[in-house]
Protein backbone atom coordinates (compact mmCIF):
# COMPACT_ATOMS: atom_id res chain seq x y z
CA UNK A 1 0.00 0.00 0.00
CA UNK A 2 1.12 3.45 -0.58
CA UNK A 3 0.10 6.24 1.21
CA UNK A 4 0.49 10.02 0.82
CA UNK A 5 -0.78 12.38 3.86
CA UNK A 6 -0.76 16.35 2.95
CA UNK A 7 2.10 16.04 0.84
CA UNK A 8 3.39 19.31 -0.23
CA UNK A 9 6.64 20.15 -2.29
CA UNK A 10 8.16 23.58 -2.87
CA UNK A 11 10.90 24.86 -4.75
CA UNK A 12 11.55 28.54 -4.03
CA UNK A 13 7.80 30.79 -5.03
CA UNK A 14 6.78 27.19 -6.89
CA UNK A 15 4.81 25.12 -5.24
CA UNK A 16 5.29 21.80 -7.37
CA UNK A 17 2.75 19.31 -4.98
CA UNK A 18 0.51 20.96 -2.88
CA UNK A 19 -1.47 19.72 0.64
CA UNK A 20 -1.83 16.40 -1.34
CA UNK A 21 -3.36 13.14 -0.15
CA UNK A 22 -4.58 9.78 -1.45
CA UNK A 23 -4.42 5.50 -0.86
CA UNK A 24 -3.19 3.45 -3.58
CA UNK A 25 -4.61 -0.08 -2.28
CA UNK A 26 -3.56 -3.43 -2.62
CA UNK A 27 -5.44 -5.62 -5.16
CA UNK A 28 -6.02 -3.00 -8.11
CA UNK A 29 -4.58 -1.15 -10.87
CA UNK A 30 -4.65 2.64 -9.84
CA UNK A 31 -3.91 5.02 -12.78
CA UNK A 32 -2.23 8.46 -11.71
CA UNK A 33 -3.13 11.13 -13.92
CA UNK A 34 -2.53 14.08 -14.95
CA UNK A 35 -1.30 16.78 -17.25
CA UNK A 36 2.13 18.18 -17.81
CA UNK A 37 3.89 19.94 -15.04
CA UNK A 38 0.90 18.67 -12.39
CA UNK A 39 3.06 17.08 -9.93
CA UNK A 40 3.16 13.48 -10.81
CA UNK A 41 7.09 12.99 -11.23
CA UNK A 42 7.97 15.44 -8.32
CA UNK A 43 4.85 13.16 -6.04
CA UNK A 44 6.94 9.42 -7.27
CA UNK A 45 10.10 10.47 -6.55
CA UNK A 46 9.40 11.66 -2.83
CA UNK A 47 7.24 8.29 -2.32
CA UNK A 48 10.19 6.78 -3.07
CA UNK A 49 12.42 9.38 -0.96
CA UNK A 50 14.49 10.81 -3.49
CA UNK A 51 12.64 14.22 -3.19
CA UNK A 52 12.20 15.13 0.67
CA UNK A 53 8.59 16.95 1.35
CA UNK A 54 8.64 20.27 2.32
CA UNK A 55 5.86 18.98 4.62
CA UNK A 56 3.79 16.18 4.85
CA UNK A 57 4.96 12.44 4.43
CA UNK A 58 4.92 9.30 2.04
CA UNK A 59 4.77 6.04 2.88
CA UNK A 60 5.17 2.61 1.66
CA UNK A 61 3.73 -0.55 3.34
CA UNK A 62 2.95 1.39 6.69
CA UNK A 63 6.89 2.84 6.43
CA UNK A 64 8.79 5.92 4.90
CA UNK A 65 10.76 4.08 1.80
CA UNK A 66 14.18 5.23 3.32
CA UNK A 67 13.70 3.62 6.50
CA UNK A 68 12.93 0.07 5.00
CA UNK A 69 16.13 -2.17 5.17
CA UNK A 70 15.46 -3.85 1.82
CA UNK A 71 13.53 -0.64 -0.25
CA UNK A 72 13.53 -3.57 -3.70
CA UNK A 73 11.80 -5.81 -1.25
CA UNK A 74 9.14 -3.16 -1.04
CA UNK A 75 9.05 -0.67 -3.81
CA UNK A 76 9.59 -1.69 -7.37
CA UNK A 77 9.58 1.71 -9.48
CA UNK A 78 10.25 2.77 -13.05
CA UNK A 79 10.94 6.11 -13.59
CA UNK A 80 13.22 6.76 -16.19
CA UNK A 81 14.23 3.89 -18.62
CA UNK A 82 17.40 4.89 -19.76
CA UNK A 83 18.89 5.30 -16.30
CA UNK A 84 21.17 2.61 -17.25
CA UNK A 85 24.57 2.55 -17.66
CA UNK A 86 25.15 2.40 -21.84
CA UNK A 87 28.25 0.06 -21.09
CA UNK A 88 27.00 -2.75 -18.93
CA UNK A 89 24.85 -5.10 -20.32
CA UNK A 90 21.52 -5.28 -18.93
CA UNK A 91 21.92 -9.09 -17.33
CA UNK A 92 25.11 -6.94 -15.23
CA UNK A 93 22.53 -4.41 -14.68
CA UNK A 94 20.32 -6.61 -12.91
CA UNK A 95 23.27 -8.45 -11.28
CA UNK A 96 24.38 -5.00 -9.89
CA UNK A 97 20.78 -4.16 -8.61
CA UNK A 98 20.14 -7.66 -7.13
CA UNK A 99 23.66 -7.86 -5.12
CA UNK A 100 22.75 -4.30 -3.05
CA UNK A 101 19.77 -6.17 -1.56
CA UNK A 102 20.87 -10.24 -1.81
CA UNK A 103 18.60 -10.70 -4.25
CA UNK A 104 19.68 -14.66 -6.28
CA UNK A 105 20.76 -14.50 -9.42
CA UNK A 106 18.45 -16.89 -10.24
CA UNK A 107 15.88 -14.03 -9.28
CA UNK A 108 17.46 -11.81 -12.47
CA UNK A 109 16.98 -14.49 -14.46
CA UNK A 110 13.73 -14.83 -13.59
CA UNK A 111 13.08 -11.65 -14.85
CA UNK A 112 15.04 -11.65 -17.68
CA UNK A 113 12.67 -14.62 -19.11
CA UNK A 114 9.50 -12.38 -17.81
CA UNK A 115 10.18 -9.11 -19.49
CA UNK A 116 11.53 -11.15 -23.00
CA UNK A 117 14.81 -10.35 -22.60
CA UNK A 118 16.93 -13.22 -22.60
CA UNK A 119 18.38 -13.27 -25.64
CA UNK A 120 19.46 -9.76 -25.12
CA UNK A 121 20.75 -9.62 -22.08
CA UNK A 122 24.05 -9.50 -22.75
CA UNK A 123 24.37 -7.08 -25.19
CA UNK A 124 25.39 -3.45 -23.78
CA UNK A 125 21.98 -1.18 -22.41
CA UNK A 126 23.40 1.62 -24.07
CA UNK A 127 22.37 0.05 -27.53
CA UNK A 128 18.49 -0.94 -26.33
CA UNK A 129 15.91 0.66 -27.94
CA UNK A 130 13.35 2.73 -26.11
CA UNK A 131 11.08 -0.55 -25.83
CA UNK A 132 13.95 -2.67 -24.92
CA UNK A 133 15.06 -0.31 -21.86
CA UNK A 134 11.45 0.05 -20.85
CA UNK A 135 11.22 -3.94 -20.32
CA UNK A 136 14.49 -3.55 -18.60
CA UNK A 137 13.39 -0.48 -16.38
CA UNK A 138 10.25 -3.31 -15.40
CA UNK A 139 12.55 -6.27 -15.07
CA UNK A 140 14.56 -3.82 -12.44
CA UNK A 141 11.45 -2.73 -10.60
CA UNK A 142 10.13 -6.79 -10.28
CA UNK A 143 13.68 -7.90 -9.67
CA UNK A 144 12.65 -7.61 -5.61
CA UNK A 145 9.60 -9.31 -5.63
CA UNK A 146 7.66 -6.07 -4.56
CA UNK A 147 4.47 -6.27 -2.75
CA UNK A 148 3.96 -2.62 -4.37
CA UNK A 149 4.99 -1.90 -8.27
CA UNK A 150 5.30 2.33 -9.51
CA UNK A 151 5.67 2.66 -12.89
CA UNK A 152 5.83 5.64 -14.79
CA UNK A 153 4.67 5.88 -18.37
CA UNK A 154 5.88 2.27 -18.75
CA UNK A 155 4.38 1.52 -22.35
CA UNK A 156 6.66 4.73 -23.98
CA UNK A 157 8.57 2.81 -27.21
CA UNK A 158 6.71 -0.29 -26.74
CA UNK A 159 4.98 -1.93 -29.75
CA UNK A 160 1.51 -3.18 -29.89
CA UNK A 161 2.82 -6.74 -28.54
CA UNK A 162 4.26 -4.97 -25.64
CA UNK A 163 1.45 -2.89 -24.69
CA UNK A 164 -0.82 -5.80 -24.50
CA UNK A 165 2.15 -7.81 -22.48
CA UNK A 166 2.18 -4.41 -19.70
CA UNK A 167 -1.37 -4.45 -19.94
CA UNK A 168 -1.91 -8.09 -18.46
CA UNK A 169 1.24 -8.18 -16.52
CA UNK A 170 -0.32 -5.12 -14.68
CA UNK A 171 -3.46 -6.82 -13.83
CA UNK A 172 -1.64 -10.21 -13.09
CA UNK A 173 0.18 -8.23 -10.55
CA UNK A 174 -2.79 -6.57 -9.35
CA UNK A 175 -4.79 -10.33 -9.04
CA UNK A 176 -1.83 -11.34 -6.94
CA UNK A 177 -2.58 -9.07 -4.17
CA UNK A 178 0.44 -5.72 -4.79
CA UNK A 179 -0.29 -2.49 -5.05
CA UNK A 180 0.27 -1.08 -8.58
CA UNK A 181 0.20 2.67 -9.51
CA UNK A 182 1.28 3.51 -13.10
CA UNK A 183 0.90 6.85 -14.68
CA UNK A 184 0.28 7.51 -18.17
CA UNK A 185 -1.02 10.19 -20.62
CA UNK A 186 -2.61 7.32 -22.85
CA UNK A 187 -5.89 7.51 -21.78
CA UNK A 188 -7.08 4.59 -23.84
CA UNK A 189 -4.93 2.81 -22.37
CA UNK A 190 -5.75 3.72 -18.60
CA UNK A 191 -9.14 3.07 -19.36
CA UNK A 192 -8.52 -0.94 -20.46
CA UNK A 193 -5.83 -1.01 -17.38
CA UNK A 194 -7.01 0.96 -14.46
CA UNK A 195 -9.96 0.20 -12.23
CA UNK A 196 -9.14 3.09 -9.87
CA UNK A 197 -7.85 6.84 -11.02
CA UNK A 198 -5.75 9.63 -8.82
CA UNK A 199 -6.07 12.66 -10.80
CA UNK A 200 -3.83 15.97 -10.27
CA UNK A 201 -3.36 19.05 -11.59
CA UNK A 202 -1.08 21.97 -10.32
CA UNK A 203 0.26 19.86 -7.56
CA UNK A 204 -3.24 19.45 -5.96
CA UNK A 205 -6.18 16.48 -5.55
CA UNK A 206 -8.72 16.86 -8.31
CA UNK A 207 -10.07 13.42 -7.98
CA UNK A 208 -9.71 9.88 -6.26
CA UNK A 209 -12.63 7.83 -7.74
CA UNK A 210 -13.09 4.10 -9.19
CA UNK A 211 -12.97 3.70 -13.05
CA UNK A 212 -16.77 3.44 -12.44
CA UNK A 213 -17.11 6.95 -10.80
CA UNK A 214 -14.94 8.61 -13.17
CA UNK A 215 -17.01 7.20 -16.00
CA UNK A 216 -20.56 8.12 -14.19
CA UNK A 217 -18.60 11.96 -13.84
CA UNK A 218 -18.17 12.44 -17.73
CA UNK A 219 -20.56 13.95 -19.93
CA UNK A 220 -24.09 12.56 -20.45
CA UNK A 221 -24.71 10.03 -23.17
CA UNK A 222 -25.44 11.02 -26.14
CA UNK A 223 -27.22 8.81 -29.23
CA UNK A 224 -26.65 9.36 -32.66
CA UNK A 225 -29.07 8.84 -34.80
CA UNK A 226 -30.11 8.73 -38.79
CA UNK A 227 -33.69 7.56 -40.46
CA UNK A 228 -34.92 7.89 -43.98
CA UNK A 229 -36.86 10.92 -42.92
CA UNK A 230 -34.70 12.75 -40.64
CA UNK A 231 -36.38 15.69 -40.16
CA UNK A 232 -39.91 14.35 -39.36
CA UNK A 233 -37.70 12.23 -36.85
CA UNK A 234 -36.07 15.19 -35.07
CA UNK A 235 -39.55 17.17 -34.96
CA UNK A 236 -40.97 13.83 -33.00
CA UNK A 237 -38.02 14.20 -30.60
CA UNK A 238 -37.87 18.18 -29.96
CA UNK A 239 -39.55 18.53 -26.51
CA UNK A 240 -38.06 20.11 -23.50
CA UNK A 241 -34.59 18.29 -21.95
CA UNK A 242 -33.38 17.18 -25.09
CA UNK A 243 -30.90 18.60 -26.66
CA UNK A 244 -30.36 18.12 -30.98
CA UNK A 245 -27.12 18.37 -32.82
CA UNK A 246 -26.32 17.93 -36.51
CA UNK A 247 -23.64 15.67 -37.07
CA UNK A 248 -21.09 15.30 -39.96
CA UNK A 249 -22.99 13.40 -42.96
CA UNK A 250 -27.26 13.02 -42.25
CA UNK A 251 -26.94 11.79 -38.68
CA UNK A 252 -28.11 13.79 -35.74
CA UNK A 253 -27.08 13.31 -32.19
CA UNK A 254 -29.98 13.70 -29.12
CA UNK A 255 -28.99 14.11 -25.37
CA UNK A 256 -31.61 13.75 -22.87
CA UNK A 257 -33.48 9.82 -24.65
CA UNK A 258 -32.13 6.66 -24.55
CA UNK A 259 -31.35 5.09 -27.52
CA UNK A 260 -34.94 2.63 -26.07
CA UNK A 261 -37.11 5.50 -26.52
CA UNK A 262 -35.82 6.50 -29.66
CA UNK A 263 -35.99 3.34 -31.13
CA UNK A 264 -39.75 3.00 -29.97
CA UNK A 265 -40.99 6.69 -31.43
CA UNK A 266 -39.00 5.73 -34.74
CA UNK A 267 -41.13 2.09 -34.94
CA UNK A 268 -44.34 3.65 -33.91
CA UNK A 269 -44.31 6.03 -36.37
CA UNK A 270 -42.93 3.89 -39.02
CA UNK A 271 -39.72 5.46 -39.17
CA UNK A 272 -36.87 3.06 -40.19
CA UNK A 273 -33.25 3.93 -38.52
CA UNK A 274 -29.86 3.14 -40.13
CA UNK A 275 -28.14 4.16 -37.37
CA UNK A 276 -29.03 4.03 -33.74
CA UNK A 277 -25.90 4.08 -31.26
CA UNK A 278 -25.09 5.34 -27.69
CA UNK A 279 -22.18 7.08 -27.08
CA UNK A 280 -20.55 7.91 -23.75
CA UNK A 281 -18.03 10.21 -22.74
CA UNK A 282 -14.42 8.89 -23.02
CA UNK A 283 -11.79 8.49 -20.28
CA UNK A 284 -9.72 10.72 -22.03
CA UNK A 285 -12.78 13.30 -22.75
CA UNK A 286 -13.79 12.92 -18.84
CA UNK A 287 -9.88 13.97 -17.90
CA UNK A 288 -9.35 16.87 -20.24
CA UNK A 289 -12.75 18.12 -18.68
CA UNK A 290 -11.48 17.75 -15.34
CA UNK A 291 -8.21 19.01 -15.57
CA UNK A 292 -8.87 22.14 -18.17
CA UNK A 293 -8.28 24.73 -15.47
CA UNK A 294 -5.02 22.82 -14.85
CA UNK A 295 -3.40 22.44 -17.92
CA UNK A 296 0.50 24.22 -18.01
CA UNK A 297 0.74 25.00 -21.34
CA UNK A 298 -2.11 25.21 -24.14
CA UNK A 299 -1.81 25.36 -27.31
CA UNK A 300 -4.33 26.80 -29.60
CA UNK A 301 -6.07 25.77 -33.22
CA UNK A 302 -4.59 27.55 -36.29
CA UNK A 303 -7.01 29.13 -38.79
CA UNK A 304 -6.53 30.41 -41.93
CA UNK A 305 -6.77 33.96 -41.83
CA UNK A 306 -6.79 36.54 -44.67
CA UNK A 307 -3.20 38.40 -45.14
Amino acid sequence: MIEVQNLTKRYGSTTAVDDLSFVVEPGIVTGFLGPNGAGKSTTMRMILGLDKPTSGFATVNGRSLVEQQAPLTELGALLEAKAVHPKRSGRNHLRALAATTGVSARRVEEVLDMVGLSDVADRAAGGFSLGMSQRLGIASALLGDPATIMLDEPVNGLDPEGILWIRHLLKDLASEGRTVLVSSHLMTEMALTAEHFVIIGQGRLIADVSAAELDAMGAEASVLVCADDNQRMRSLLTRDGVTIRSEPGEAFSVTGLDSMEIGRMAATNAIALSELTTRRSTLEQTFMDLTSHSVEYSAHALTNEAA
